[in-house]
């Protein structure tokens, strides 16, 4: 008979009762990690937590009330318990008006309106799933870069000329453009370029190569305090949930009995 296989760490327990590790193995496939051991310790300690709110919601008899997702499934049992567990004994006000504002005066900065962009592009199409085509699409690409980057004034001509898009009719001008309007690629490259600047590497995406020139930026205007002031009290309301959730978890975890992984520290109980 093969030997047993050894356990992936010491087992996990809260107050006796023992967290299975296939249950283990199966949570760790919800939290993405940089190795699998960092996958199974975070899945260990998530299944270790909702355990003790288990515990504690049975001990001051909550029944579960079930709510019901966008799409209309009923939470489990064991779901509602921990909800309610949580909104029953974790007590967080609403942040005031006044705590939104301080907020909104100390970070100015992150409340502007998105800067508009004009830009124009040369693109040379390439189909996504051929290899070939798209080397190709490359190299002529990078050469027609060069080329408008040393004379910038045939831009238009060569978009006219080479262009698979239909703004290459109009010198491949493509007019303002706001965050989220055109592929990932080209908007992160448009972030990082100043005016009157073309690409000397192709952006690829999707579609191709684009040759990219940032026409003109407007920058985004700060936006007024009551346009954001209901964002920033949810904000303010989320970060004081969040700790007071940490810390309501700690203190069931330092009365409670729990072997193979500490949830005060943050890491595992084994050697």
């Amino acid at each position: 008979m093969p030997p047993k296989p050894r356990p992936v760490f010491d087992a996990v327990s809260v107050n006796g009762v023992t967290i299975d590790e296939a249950d283990i193995l199966t949570e760790a496939q919800n939290h993405p990690a940089e190795n699998p051991g960092a996958a199974l310790l975070s899945a260990a300690r998530a299944l270790a937590v909702r355990e003790l709110l288990l515990q504690r919601a049975r001990e001051i008899g909550i029944e579960p009330e079930h709510e019901k997702d966008a799409e209309g499934r009923a939470e489990t049992d064991e779901d509602a318990l921990v909800r309610m567990v949580i909104e029953r004994e974790v007590d967080v006000p609403s942040a005031s008006r006044d705590e939104a504002q301080r907020y909104y005066e100390n970070n100015r900065h992150r409340f502007t309106s998105a800067p508009i962009l004009e830009a124009s592009h040369i693109l040379i199409a390439a189909d996504p799933a051929d290899q070939e085509t798209r080397d190709a699409a490359r190299q002529t690409a990078t050469r027609l870069a060069a080329a408008v980057i040393a004379e910038p004034a045939t831009f238009a001509s060569v978009a006219l000329e080479y262009s698979s898009c239909p703004s290459g009719a109009q010198g491949g001008n493509l007019g303002q453009l706001t965050r989220g309007s055109t592929v990932p690629e080209f908007e992160r490259a448009l972030e990082r370029m100043t005016p009157g600047e073309t690409t000397a590497n192709p952006i690829e995406s999707r579609f191709g190569y684009h040759i990219v020139r940032l026409d003109r930026r407007v920058e985004g205007e700060e936006l007024p305090f009551d346009y954001v002031a209901d964002k920033i009290a949810g904000w303010l309301e989320a970060s004081t949930w969040s700790k007071a959730v940490s810390q309501y978890i700690a203190i069931l975890a330092a009365e409670a009995e729990i072997t193979g992984i500490d949830l005060l520290s943050g890491e595992d109980g084994g050697e």
